[in-house]
């Protein structure tokens, strides 16, 4: 393949993939601030319910153990 052949390819691609980002519907500010919060909070709430699940199977594996 020339190398005019591989630069046009190249700006071919280049040229559908900002056509496509175009046709993207993008979410709002607010849609994004609002998902973001979202996650923290499911985070928040999974990471300590672990921490709790481990602080207690960790006391009766202490307590099984003696």
């Amino acid at each position: 393949m020339e190398k005019m052949e591989k630069i046009d390819r190249v700006k071919e691609y280049y040229s559908e993939a900002r056509n496509e980002l175009k046709k993207v519907t993008w979410p709002t500010r607010q849609q994004t601030l609002n998902a973001t919060w979202v996650v923290i909070l499911i985070s928040v709430v999974i990471g300590v319910f672990l921490g709790v699940v481990d602080f207690a199977l960790s006391g009766m594996v202490k307590y099984i153990l003696r």
